[in-house]
């Protein structure tokens, strides 16, 4: 008996390292795939398609929980005739040939020595007719895969949008009990390098809308300020007239309109070209209106005429209030640029109730967008660094902050000096 039960556990033991090394997960390139060119356009729904430059490559990222043996396969076809593609994966690479029939096709073998991302590079070798091969799917298998390897697993919900947008991050920060607060004061810096295009760095988030900088071109940036509207939609266009937000009054060069698309609203920016490596302050005051109304104002400090600037003021209805739920994030807003690191710092945040009360907010909790609460990316962090907090996300790094962390920075005990009564 001690014999068969020991046949018996041996056979169990190979049987469970056989189900280890044959566990296999299909990659979508589509929401896990950045090309080397500008536009992206042969990168779409399906995956690579109609690639026909050499000069041009791709790089898939994929998150590892635990080293060990990598095999891959690409599920692929070649439009035409037969194409050879190059992949290389920390300096090890291999070609290999994929035909007109869509199938899988045996790449190669890799040793991974550690956790986190990895990322395969595709090339152009040859090809016999107008492009090199359709690539729909990385297929990988080995003990490092496991039931933990991450990346974007399907479009369910847009999330290859989403998934090459990269996690949002967001320091929410806790307002001391039974204070209204009628003014929030922020300042925020970009280290230089971080400024990317796509980038909204979000600086006086509250309950109804946000304010903050943006790189929206080469040679534009914007200070945007917004706030939604109470009735739910995508499109402006549906919100019923009593239930609009209302623009009181808007600052020199600045524009208003309204928004749609992650809800509806009004919304205002000023073409400013802001600085990395400068501290950018912030400045958003609130007030209830009657019964059933509340006016919302931001301030942007302009470093160049040394004073305040208006961006707007709007009135929002259904909710008189003060400033609720205080919060920063870190967003990407271009798909193409997910793929980007960039790092936001976040310094000396206060609060003036209606009393005319200073209050410092030296506390933060962070969180993440559903994208990293799927665990689909995980290149995300926050924190304190000096007397700053920070966020930190894209880019594929390895480091992780767990979502719900509690920070503290240092108390400065000095409150901004404003001229309030100056301000617009």
């Amino acid at each position: 008996m001690i014999r068969v039960s020991s046949i018996l556990c041996s056979a169990a033991l190979m049987l469970a390292h056989l189900t280890i090394y044959s566990q296999q997960v299909r990659v979508p390139v589509a929401g896990n795939t950045w090309s080397s060119a500008t536009e992206n356009k042969n990168l779409g729904r399906t995956g690579i398609a109609d690639w026909q430059q050499s000069a041009e490559t791709f790089t898939t990222y994929i998150r590892l929980a635990k080293p060990g043996k990598l095999q891959l396969s690409i599920n692929a076809n070649t439009p035409a005739g037969s194409s050879t593609v190059g992949v290389s994966l920390a300096g090890k690479s291999y070609s290999v040939t994929v035909g007109e029939a869509a199938d899988d096709y045996r790449v190669g073998d890799w040793e991974v020595a550690d956790t986190g991302y990895i990322k395969f590079v595709f090339s152009g070798i040859k090809k016999s007719g107008c492009c090199f091969a359709n690539i729909k799917e990385l297929v990988l298998s080995g003990s490092a895969i496991s039931d933990r390897t991450a990346f974007v697993k399907n479009n369910e919900g847009n999330f290859f949008y989403w998934g090459r947008r990269g996690p949002s991050t967001h320091l929410n920060y806790k307002l001391p009990d039974g204070v209204k607060a009628e003014w929030f004061y922020n300042e925020l810096t970009v280290p230089e390098g971080n400024d990317v295009i796509g980038s909204y760095f979000m600086a006086n988030g509250f309950g109804e809308g946000y304010f903050g900088i943006q790189v929206n071109a080469p040679t534009e940036r914007r200070v945007l300020f917004s706030v939604w509207s109470p009735f739910s939609t995508d499109n402006p266009k549906e919100i019923p007239e009593e239930q609009k937000i209302k623009m009181l009054k808007k600052g020199d060069q600045v524009y208003t309109g309204e928004f749609g698309g992650e809800g509806s609203g009004g919304q205002s920016f000023l073409r400013y070209s802001w600085k990395a490596g400068v501290t950018q302050k912030f400045l958003l005051h609130a007030v209830p209106d009657g019964a059933n109304h509340t006016i919302y104002t931001a301030y942007f400090f302009d470093h160049e005429k040394n004073n305040w600037r208006l961006i707007a003021s709007f009135r929002r209805p259904t909710k008189a209030t003060y400033l609720t739920r205080l919060h920063s994030f870190l967003e990407n807003f271009n798909p193409s640029q997910g793929n980007l690191d960039r790092k936001v710092l976040f310094s000396n945040q206060w609060v003036k109730d209606n009393l005319g009360k200073w209050h410092e907010l030296t506390e933060a909790r962070f969180t993440a967008d559903n994208t990293a609460r799927k665990g689909y990316r995980q290149d995300y962090e926050g924190g304190v660094t000096g007397n700053d907090f920070f966020l930190h996300a894209f880019g594929f790094f390895s480091q992780q902050t767990p979502i719900g962390a509690t920070f503290s920075r240092p108390a400065r005990r000095l409150p901004p000096a404003i001229d309030f009564g100056g301000l617009e």
